[in-house]
């Protein structure tokens, strides 16, 4: 078993951090919000007190975090905590962040000797808990094979995009998608119900036509429809709308530096903004149900 640094604790970090807890390795953990380190001391984990603690004699270190200020600096200004890590490491990135920086990030990391992938996930808290996300990774092919037997004890699928960066592109096009079917769904709903349908009949409709999609079959954005989905639990928890919101922003960011036309991407950041913008920022993304209810 390995001697992990898990940074970041949040909703997707702490229950991947649990994970590997639970599969027997070794953690040493560090967070800026003393309940998420508990969390995980309570499940046999070492706290540190910084970062820097936190990566002495690790084997592999592991980051998720929010954006790409904090990865940037973490590794490089703030901390430069590359100047911590010893080079026979293995970093694993799994921040959802700039292509731009997951480069920068790497390229600083190769200099040193340090062998890092960018490891963007998807499938949500729920896969983080269940173990099940899927990983997309950018990177060298060998360090994404001496990852693989941290990155099974966490997810399901896991998929090599390309280079460094690599991961963080398919991600972001990944999460563009997402937003766009998330408000098609939502406006197609409350279509329904604003002419007489009942919510989960046109649902179980959807799922079984042309129109069927992740969050008809999974996630479904009208309460009550389904059990489990955050809709059903007043929007807590899940992904947040500054998230996505955040996302959406990358993939336009993305989009300008090559020079792509992304104009439902762009539309559904709009209306993203706008929902955030109406104080829904920390709720559940298929909250922008709420832009099309009647």
């Amino acid at each position: 078993m390995s001697r992990i640094a898990f940074i970041g604790l949040g909703h997707m970090g702490g229950p991947m951090a649990l994970n590997l807890s639970r599969a027997g390795h070794e953690l040493v953990v560090f967070d800026l919000v003393p309940a998420a380190i508990k969390t995980l001391t309570d499940a046999g984990a070492r706290a540190a007190q910084t970062a820097q603690d936190a990566v002495k004699g690790a084997e592999v270190v592991i980051s998720m975090l929010p954006a790409s200020q904090h990865v940037e600096g973490l590794y490089l200004s703030e901390t430069d905590l590359l100047a911590h890590i010893d080079p026979s490491s293995l970093v694993l990135e799994c921040s959802t962040i700039s292509p731009e920086s997951a480069r920068k990030v790497a390229q600083a990391a190769q200099a040193r000797g340090i062998r890092m992938i960018d490891a963007p996930v998807s499938g949500g808290t729920g896969g983080a808990v269940a173990g099940t996300l899927t990983f997309i990774v950018g990177g060298d092919a060998a360090a994404l094979e001496a990852a693989m037997p941290i990155l099974e004890k966490m997810g399901k699928n896991i998929f090599h995009a390309g280079a460094a960066g690599a991961g963080q592109v398919a991600k972001i096009c990944n999460n563009m998608l997402l937003g766009i079917l998330m408000a098609g769904t939502s406006e197609a709903l409350s279509l329904g119900v604003a002419n007489g349908l009942d919510p989960k009949v046109l649902s179980d409709i959807i799922a079984k036509s042309s129109g069927r999609n992740w969050a008809t079959e999974l996630y479904n954005p009208w309460p009550g429809v389904m059990e489990n989905a955050p809709a059903s639990k007043a929007y807590a928890g899940g992904f947040g709308v500054d998230l996505m919101l955040k996302d959406l922003g990358l993939a336009a960011e993305s989009a300008l530096h090559a020079r792509a036309t992304i104009p439902l991407g762009e539309l559904a950041r709009n209306l993203y903004s706008l929902h955030s913008a109406q104080g829904n920022g920390r709720l559940d993304f298929s909250s922008i149900l709420n832009l099309f209810k009647k």
